[in-house]
């Protein structure tokens, strides 16, 4: 499944998920805060459709939140999410690429302490988390071992 806002964009080749993956969807849109709750509905559904578990489904949609929030906050222009299910390992891919985008500084008036707690409430839920920079953006890939109710829709 592959849903984009950016048909005119061309997207940066991305890596694609691994060939054993069991399913896989894509969703580009262009980063901006309202899209965010598209990126957890999609991300809702997808797993959802898929036969995920309602605690997993919810601990990715959380991952999938600080992710996109964060692109749409820190990064460049348009925003893709992969999600690749893996028999019982889900890779949430989330990259910022395009335009370089001025962003203002919102935590600048905030305590250190009242902000980043994202990567830490990540790294908690996730197997692991892999972070890649390159010239066109940032990549962010989390697996999440996810366990299916048995049922797929």
């Amino acid at each position: 499944m592959l849903l984009t806002d950016r048909p005119d964009t061309e997207a940066p080749r991305l890596p694609s998920a691994p060939a054993t993956t069991d399913q896989t969807g894509t969703l580009t849109l262009s980063s901006q805060e309202v899209h965010v709750a598209t990126f957890r509905h999609f991300t809702d559904d997808l797993l959802h459709h898929w036969g995920i578990n309602q605690d997993d489904r919810d601990s990715a949609v959380l991952i999938v939140d600080e992710l996109a929030a964060n692109a749409v906050q820190h990064g460049h222009a348009d925003t893709t999410l992969i999600l690749a299910l893996d028999h019982n390992v889900l890779v949430i891919s989330l990259t910022d690429w395009g335009a370089t985008v001025d962003h203002p500084h919102p935590h600048a008036q905030l305590a250190s302490d009242e902000h980043g707690r994202g990567t830490g409430i990540i790294e908690f839920l996730a197997l692991w988390t892999r972070t890649h920079h390159c010239p066109w953006g940032r990549q962010v890939r989390v697996a999440l071992r996810v366990t299916a109710t048995g049922s797929r829709h």
